[in-house]
C-alpha cells in the first residue's frame, strides 16, 4: 500500500490512474478503524480496480468544547488492517496539508445541513463537507463508499453532490454492529463496561419501532411518543433526538413509508452515539 501525505503528489498518483483506465474507489475516514470502516474498504475492492482510502482527523467538523484533541487515533494499526484488505493507496495528511496558512473556503449545504446532528453540533456539517468536496477534489474517485450508520452526513453530501455536480457516485453501505446489535462507531472505545450496556438501549428501541411498523403503526407522532419513553426511562441515557425523516431532505413525516429514516442520537456517559434504520 503507497501512503501519500501531501495534495500534489495524491492528484498526480489520482490522475496517473485515472488516464490509464483505472476505476478509483474512495474510502474517506478519520481513523481508528473498525470492522464498519473496513466493510467499506472490501466493497470497494469488489467493485473498483483500485482502492484509495484517506486518514484525516478533520478539524473542521469538531466545535469548541467536543472531541477533537481525545479522537482516537491509532495510525499504524490503521494502515496494518487496510493492508491486509488489499487498499492500494492511502491518502494522510496533516491539518496543515488540507488547510494552508490563508485557506478561508468552506461549503456550506443549507436546509438539509442544518438538521438532526446539523442541528445539534452547529457547523459540523460545513467542516464534513468541505473537508469531502476537498478530498473528491483531489482524489477524482468514480465511487465513494459511505457507511448508513452517519445517516444524515450522507444526505448532506449526496445533497453537495447534486449541487455542486461532482462527476463521483456516492454508495451507501449497511451499518455494520457488534453480537449484541451496538453499531459500530471509533467512539465506542470511550465507553466504559457499564456505559456500553447502557448503549444497547438505543439500537433496541429502533428494533422496537421497526416491529411496530412492520405490525402497521406509521403515524410518526406515536412512534416517536412510545420511542422517546423507552430512551427517557433507560439508565445511564440523555436524549439528543429521536427523529422520523425523509431520508434525503431529513424533513420530519408524518408517516413512517417507504423511504423513511428513523434516526436517534443519545448521550451514554459523556459519549454521542447515533443508530437508525431506513425503511426500504
Amino acid at each position: 500500500m503507497r501512503i501519500v501525505k501531501t495534495v500534489a503528489e495524491m492528484q498526480s498518483v489520482c490522475r496517473d490512474l485515472r488516464s490509464s483506465g483505472s476505476v478509483l474507489g474512495f474510502v474517506p475516514t478519520m481513523g481508528a478503524l473498525h470492522e464498519g470502516h473496513l466493510s467499506l474498504v472490501r466493497r470497494a475492492r469488489s467493485e473498483c480496480n483500485t482502492v484509495v482510502a484517506s486518514i484525516f482527523v478533520n478539524p473542521l467538523q469538531f466545535a469548541p468544547g467536543e472531541d477533537f484533541a481525545q479522537y482516537p487515533r491509532t495510525f499504524e494499526g490503521d494502515c496494518k488492517s487496510l493492508e491486509t484488505e488489499r487498499a492500494d493507496i492511502l491518502f494522510a495528511p496533516d491539518a496543515a496539508e488540507m488547510y494552508p496558512n490563508g485557506s478561508v473556503t468552506t461549503v456550506t449545504v443549507s436546509g438539509v445541513g442544518d438538521r438532526l446532528d446539523g442541528a445539534s453540533r452547529p457547523g459540523h456539517f460545513t467542516g464534513v463537507a468541505t473537508v469531502v468536496a476537498k478530498l473528491f477534489h483531489i482524489v477524482g474517485p468514480a465511487r465513494a463508499y459511505f457507511g448508513q450508520k452517519d445517516a444524515a452526513q450522507l444526505a448532506v453530501l449526496r445533497q453537495m453532490v447534486r449541487d455542486l455536480n461532482f462527476d463521483v457516485e456516492l454508495v451507501g453501505c449497511a451499518i455494520v454492529r457488534d453480537a449484541d446489535g451496538l453499531a459500530l462507531s471509533s467512539r465506542n472505545k470511550y465507553l466504559t463496561a457499564v456505559e456500553r450496556q447502557q448503549a444497547l438501549i438505543i439500537h433496541r428501541t429502533l428494533l422496537g419501532l421497526e416491529r411496530r411498523i412492520a405490525e402497521g403503526d406509521r403515524q410518526s407522532v406515536t412512534l416517536m411518543r412510545r420511542g422517546k419513553e423507552i430512551l427517557d426511562a433507560a439508565a445511564g441515557i440523555r436524549v439528543d433526538y429521536l427523529a422520523i425523516v425523509d431520508a434525503n431532505t431529513l424533513l420530519p413525516v408524518a408517516s413512517a413509508d417507504t423511504g423513511t429514516l428513523i434516526a436517534a442520537a443519545a448521550y451514554v456517559g459523556g459519549t454521542r452515539l447515533i443508530d437508525n434504520f431506513l425503511l426500504p
